[in-house]
């Protein structure tokens, strides 16, 4: 590994830019996760992307498992999406008004996610689950949402209780500033338990207006449904009177054109969007049975508004990234290329001494130093963070660029091709062979 020295000289625009950032933004950064402080060193700053690659302000190259964290499924600057935002942005970039972009997009994913009969797009995946949630309690005329520990909604007021993703990474349980009275109307229950959650309604009798999960946690690092675990959750749901919201926010056009609900066949009541559907760009989207969303104003008393709402740089990156995924076999390519790398790593790690597995589904996955299976936030809990840092800061000085954070999940797309997947591999042998 470089000592501190060769960090310096490596990556000293880097370190330049953030000590400069740090005088005008709270830790250097616009996201927790950027800073770095769970696998150490500074943050890099990137300057530019292109296809599965990514290059620093020190003009360094690598070939990046974030993608944005997620959504560029196609990669960085696809030249139909990039040409497309061009013409779009030669329009205007914002009117405060309806476009037919809006529709196009809403009928591409309709049809992808039947059970998705309306939607409502917004600026963020954030802003999609809190109004979902909001529309929810008005429609069953309850308080209570029942969400799982490990799982990450957004940064919203009441949903930051135990939810996995940056605060788990910083070791933040709870966050300050949330009212308490809000927050006890949440409840946290264990993912992949029914029974706990089934107990919580019946602790609960009538005042639960709403479960909410990840359906494939990707927050906590890659947590995989346990067999029966989702289609129970939906007769238990419908049991009780109560609303299944799938945030797919990750998994959604990630896990196949239908999301996780289309792979598992599970039709929740709200799913909530974002990221991916609008090519990258900041976007989200609430969407499910037409009797809920008629709740929404201007057709129902539940208001909820924005003006980038329906944005059309974003509606239009979202077109293009939707009609690219939409193409046969799509997915069969995408699938390969995540088994090849998949089994690939699985083969490296055979050499280390510590204890290695990796949690992955379709071209998610998380690489888990000190566990033998991420089965909830408790099992994830327990991995060495210590030794996770440390395989990224050598696979960092061998050109690859993974999340920054033992609980996040790293994401194959459509153009890494079979020389970053042989390099990924290659340098991960030798990451395993170190004394990790």
């Amino acid at each position: 590994m470089l000592d501190e020295k060769e960090f310096t000289v490596k990556f000293e625009r880097s370190m330049d830019l953030f000590n400069k950032a740090q005088v005008y933004l709270p830790g250097g950064v616009d996201s927790p996760v950027r800073a770095f402080k769970a696998v150490g060193g500074n943050p890099l700053f990137i300057k530019r992307g292109a296809g599965s690659k990514i290059w620093d302000e020190d003009d360094n190259e690598f070939i990046d498992y974030v993608g944005s964290w997620g959504p560029l499924i196609l990669g960085h600057a696809h030249p139909k999406v990039t040409a497309a935002i061009k013409r779009a942005a030669s329009r205007g970039t914002s009117f405060g008004a309806s476009t037919e972009l809006e529709i196009t997009l809403a009928q591409l994913i309709s049809t992808a996610m039947p059970s998705l009969e309306k939607l409502r797009f917004v600026s963020s995946g954030t802003e999609a689950v809190m109004s979902a949630l909001r529309v929810a309690r008005a429609f069953t005329k309850r308080d209570k949402i029942i969400k799982c520990a490990g799982c990450y909604h957004g940064h919203s007021d009441g949903l930051l209780t135990k939810a996995g993703s940056g605060l788990a990474t910083l070791g933040i349980p709870d966050c300050p500033g949330v009212p308490a009275a809000y927050s006890q109307q949440t409840i946290v229950m264990p993912y992949n338990d029914v029974n706990a959650i089934a107990q919580a309604l019946h602790d609960n009798p009538g005042e639960v207006a709403a479960i909410i999960v990840e359906p494939v946690a990707a927050n906590m690092g890659v947590v995989k449904p346990r067999d029966n675990y989702l289609e129970e959750l939906r007769q238990l749901t419908q049991k009780e009177g109560v609303l299944l919201v799938f945030d797919e926010v990750i998994t959604g056009f990630r896990l196949g054109l239908g999301g996780a609900q289309g792979t598992y066949n599970i039709w929740p009541d709200l799913t909530c969007l974002g990221k991916i559907i609008g090519g990258g760009m900041p976007v989200g989207a609430y969407g499910g049975r037409e009797d809920i969303l008629r709740m929404i104003a201007p057709e129902g008393p539940v208001y909820q508004a924005g003006t980038l709402s329906g944005n059309p740089l974003a509606m239009t990156a979202g077109i293009e990234t939707l009609r690219a995924l939409s193409r046969p076999k799509v997915y069969d390519t995408l699938q390969r290329k995540t088994d090849y790398l998949i089994e690939g790593l699985k083969k490296a790690f055979q050499s280390s001494s510590s204890l290695v597995s990796i949690s992955h589904i379709a071209s998610m996955f998380t690489i888990f130093f000190g566990i033998n299976e991420a089965a909830d936030y408790d099992s994830v809990q327990k991995a060495d963070t210590a030794r996770y840092a440390k395989f990224f800061q050598c696979m960092l000085e061998e050109g690859l660029y993974l999340p920054p954070s033992q609980f996040e999940a790293s994401f194959v797309s459509l153009v890494h091709d079979d020389a970053d997947l042989r390099k990924t591999i290659i340098a991960a042998e030798k990451a395993f062979s170190s004394d990790l």
